[in-house]
């Protein structure tokens, strides 16, 4: 184990793949020189060189539409868009083209390419860089989405979508990028199959199934929810698109009341996914609470940081949001 920042296990898991596979290439805008927006890939230019690190132009079109085309013949590279909301200009490439290709050729085509991308607020970035809008990409049949919460998670994780043959959305929550946490580098090949959730906190009274960097939010409130008496289990999807239905279910049949809370905008969230996941299942039987969904306003991001974070869920709204769930049971 090593103790490591959620930007250095990104950086790590990318350059580890890179060394063991010489068809894994990384490009995106300010990567080389610069490092990358948020510093994630200094150093390796000087590494790989140019030939497989590549500065693009400012056109997220241009680095998506480079990227399927890599990927469709016989590269596996991984793009770095600096913003999500920027995903915006790149969406015909990644929705219309790298998402139905397999299908379209009849299998005889892969698209194996990495989506890099920081979503979600907290960093005073405003309106037009502070969405979370993993909602749009787990809607298009073909890409897989992933959101890492911890740095293990973003280490095992991004190294399991290198090597998967099929487009991949992975976003990576802005504020997550300096929290510390110990990552298996020294694990001989340690990756984290997608699809699989991860029970972060056992409870028993109350289910969570949150992520990004909410998960970190809701610990918090477990804890304080604890000192109540009161056992919260907190479930970390960590891959949404497919998503780890049976974890969610057993949780729910366990405790018999769901909590979904998510940084996005309410309408039209995965919130309403997960939930539905749930009602359709036998679990539904279980619940003797009303289910809640936590999530963003339905509002663009403010500037202003006492309104930014007013718009997101706090720690308080999800303790109040248990107790809620306990007394109503």
């Amino acid at each position: 184990m090593k103790t490591m920042t959620y930007a250095e296990a990104i950086r790590e898991a990318m350059s580890e793949e890179m060394r063991r596979d010489e068809n894994v290439m990384f490009m995106g805008e300010d990567i080389g020189l610069y490092g990358g927006a948020f510093g994630i890939s200094v150093g390796m230019l000087d590494e790989f060189g140019e030939k497989r690190v590549k500065d693009t132009p400012i056109s997220e079109a241009v680095i998506a539409g480079a990227a399927a085309g890599a990927a469709a013949t016989g590269l596996r590279p991984i793009m770095e868009i600096m913003f999500s909301d920027f995903f915006t200009i790149s969406m015909d490439a990644l929705v219309n083209q790298a998402a139905k290709m397999r299908y379209m050729f009849g299998g005889k085509a892969q698209v194996p390419m990495v989506c890099r991308t920081p979503g979600g607020s907290g960093t005073g970035a405003a309106a037009q860089h502070s969405q979370s809008l993993e909602a749009w990409f787990c809607h298009v049949p073909g890409i897989k989405v992933v959101t890492p919460s911890t740095p293990a998670d973003a280490y095992g994780l991004l190294k399991a979508s290198i090597r998967d043959n099929n487009p991949i959305v992975f976003i990576e929550q802005k504020l997550l990028y300096r929290t510390k946490g110990e990552v298996p580098v020294d694990q001989d090949d340690f990756i984290i199959e997608l699809g699989v959730a991860d029970v972060k906190r056992q409870g028993t009274d109350v289910t969570i199934v949150t992520y990004g960097r909410m998960v970190q939010r809701a610990l918090e409130a477990a804890e304080i929810a604890a000192e109540k008496g009161i056992s919260v289990e907190v479930v970390d999807p960590r891959t949404l698109q497919p998503l780890d239905k049976d974890t969610i279910i057993k949780s729910v049949e366990k405790t018999g009341k769901l909590i979904v809370v998510v940084e996005a905008a309410q309408t039209g969230s995965y919130a309403g996914e997960i939930i539905a996941s749930v009602t359709e299942s036998d679990a539904f039987d279980f619940l003797d609470a009303p289910v809640q969904r936590l999530c963003g306003k339905d509002v663009p991001i403010p500037y202003n940081p006492t309104l930014e974070a007013a718009v997101v869920p706090q720690v308080d709204e999800i303790v109040a949001a248990i107790e809620k769930a306990v007394n109503r049971g």
